[in-house]
Formats: C-alpha cells, structure tokens, sequence
C-alpha cells in the first residue's frame, strides 16, 4: 500500500524467476508475517507443497506520512476516520490496565527498557542502544501515558522462512527447528465492542489451541498452568 502497489506476490514471484510457480500474497496487518509462515505450515502439513517459502517484508522509513497507511488496520468508520491512531487505541488500553490493575508507569516502561537492551546487543537493529526507565517516561510524549521510547518506530525489514516435510529437514540443514503446532484465532476490530479492552481474546484462544495441539497442556489446564507454560516455553 505504501507504494501503491498491492498485487506484490505477482511482482515477487516475476522479479526473482519463480514464474510459473504459485505465490500468494497474505494480508493480516501487523499479523501478516505469522499469518504467512501459518499457511505455509498448513501447505506443506496437507501434502500440497513439499517445499514452501513464506516472506515478508517492509519499507517504511522513506515514506512522508506512514499514519495513514497504517490506520487501515483499525476499524475505518469507528476509530481512523475519528482521528484514532494505533498510539491512541494503545494509551487507553494502557490507562485502563493501570485502572483495574494497579499497573505503574515504571512498569509500562520495563518492556522498551528490556526490547532496547536486546537491540543494544544486535548490530543489525534499528536503534541499538540501551535507555532507563526515566528516559522512557520522559521522552517525547504521544498518547497519555505511552510516550515516543514506548511507542514502535517506523522501520525497514524482511524475513524468510523455508519449510519442508519434518523426514525431509535434514536434507537441507543440519539445525533444522521443527513446528509442533500452529493456531489462529480472530477477535473484534474495534476497541469498543470487546468484553474487555485490557484482554485480546483471540491471542488467548490461539494461545490454549497451539499449547494443547503441542501438548504442552491439556484442555483441562487452568490459565495459571499455562501461564507458567508460556513463561518457561
């Protein structure tokens, strides 16, 4: 959308010599990616394809005005044409957290002070360098109470997954990592009409299926065990 030229798994499959093999282009918003590598597992999984690639990629920090482009992935009538930005939906998740749970700031502040430590060790990221929690609170503010050190920066970036068969892994690498599950689940759009704003339920829903399909839990786990699951896994 960005370069106005959606029908990209066309020009993909032309420009790197793939023709006439069949691609397919995924779209899920900020989901695509794990959407993408879903349907690759669901291809090779089902028999169709022994061999199945699943990219993604973006180009973003050359563009004037990526806010707009990226609003489309909110609810058009009930929240971007009302001037709702994705900072904005954020912050009012966020200071209703803090309302019902007590959540602080500083605590808000721990997941880019964690990310950018992360980053800090990674020549390749974007921003490679460590902040404080005072740095985070105190930066550029956006949205009440998220500032510009919480909010995700526009970026470049790509990534490839090649899948096979699990008997045929080895064929093609001596470190191959095997998938033991896959789920998707789907929630309302807008902020809104969800039972409760603090929750993704569909996140929730996916999560328990993939855990039970893995084995890691089974139906009758209670959230606290497969919470400890997600910590340890």
């Amino acid at each position: 959308m960005l370069v106005e030229q959606e029908h990209i798994a066309a020009l993909i499959s032309d420009h790197v010599g793939l023709n006439p093999v069949p691609t397919t282009r995924v779209e899920a918003a900020c989901a695509s990616g794990g959407l993408a590598l879903r349907q690759g597992i669901m291809a090779v999984a089902s028999g169709f394809h022994d061999v199945v690639i699943s990219a993604g990629v973006e180009k973003m920090t050359d563009v004037v005005d990526a806010t707009p482009a990226i609003a489309t992935a909110s609810d058009q009538e009930w929240e971007a044409q009302q001037g709702a930005t994705f900072p904005s939906l954020y912050a009012m998740i966020a200071k209703r957290h803090m309302h019902e749970y007590g959540t602080t700031r500083e605590q808000l502040a721990q997941f880019s002070v964690v990310n950018h430590k992360n980053a800090s060790k990674n020549p390749n990221a974007q921003f490679p360098f460590e902040v404080t929690v005072d740095k985070v609170i105190n930066s550029t503010m956006v949205a009440d109470p998220l500032t510009l050190l919480d909010c995700s920066p526009v970026s470049d970036g790509a990534a490839a997954v090649v899948m096979v068969p699990a008997e045929d892994a080895k064929k093609y690498t001596d470190t191959p990592i095997y998938v033991k599950a896959s789920a998707q689940a789907s929630g309302t759009l807008t902020l809104h009409d969800r039972k409760d704003i603090t929750t993704i339920e569909s996140t929730k829903v996916a999560s328990r299926k993939a855990y039970e399909m893995a084995g890691v839990v089974t139906s009758q786990s209670t959230l606290p065990e497969v919470l400890r699951h997600v910590d340890t896994h």
